[in-house]
């Protein structure tokens, strides 16, 4: 199922209530990119989930930046503490298979098909992690940042969803001032947040910007 252009939230308001009224607590696969970005989303969704966040980034560069953020992450999470416990997974880092993505696309710049590919790639081993482990549903942390297009977010989840036959959780964690209340947690626990989104070009054309 796909639902561009649809309000995700109104879709995800209405799943987190269906999982209230049943009682249960499922198991949700959170691919995160940072500790930002992950900050809202598990202070949302760990009071209906239990949580594994699934951290799947090889377009970050350099390999300093990668570390640093999956050790920023790895520290706020001794530290949040949410209702229900949030496990992490942490994939091998190897740059070569987002190179190999985007291919022919480096210099098309942010949110274009270079970008597509790229949550496509992130968003699909996650998908793939979270049927091969038996979890309920999958979902990403991308669309709560304004710079991300939340409609090919949610296109790619819905594709994913019928390819490995597990649920997606629609979202656009933009909403109900998601990303304000991301930046108010970041302050609060002393977060890096990063001035680019993560891969080299988008790294290059900040600092051109700047």
């Amino acid at each position: 199922m796909m639902l561009v252009n649809m309000n995700y939230q109104i879709v995800l308001d209405e799943t987190l209530k269906q999982i209230s009224l049943s009682g249960k607590t499922p198991k949700l696969l959170l691919h995160a990119c940072c500790a930002p970005c992950s900050s809202y989303v598990l202070e949302y969704l760990s009071n209906y989930f239990e949580i594994t966040i699934y951290y799947y980034n090889p377009n970050i560069h350099p390999e300093n930046e990668y570390i640093r953020r999956i050790n920023e992450l790895k520290k706020f999470l001794t530290e949040f503490k949410p209702k229900n416990k949030v496990n992490l997974v942490e994939e091998t880092y190897n740059t070569l298979e987002y190179f190999n993505e985007i291919k022919g696309l480096e210099d098309l710049g942010e949110r274009s098909e270079r970008c597509y590919k790229c949550y496509k790639l992130r968003i699909d081993k996650a998908a793939k992690y979270a049927k091969e482990n038996n979890f309920d549903y999958f979902t990403t942390t991308l669309s709560i940042s304004p710079y991300k297009k939340s409609d090919w977010i949610n296109e790619i989840g819905g594709i994913l969803q019928d390819k490995y036959n597990i649920k997606y959780l629609y979202a656009d964690f933009k909403k109900k001032n998601g990303y304000k209340r991301s930046l108010e947690l970041s302050k609060e626990y002393g977060l890096y947040r990063q001035d680019y989104c993560g891969c080299i070009y988008s790294k290059q054309e900040r600092e051109i910007i700047v």
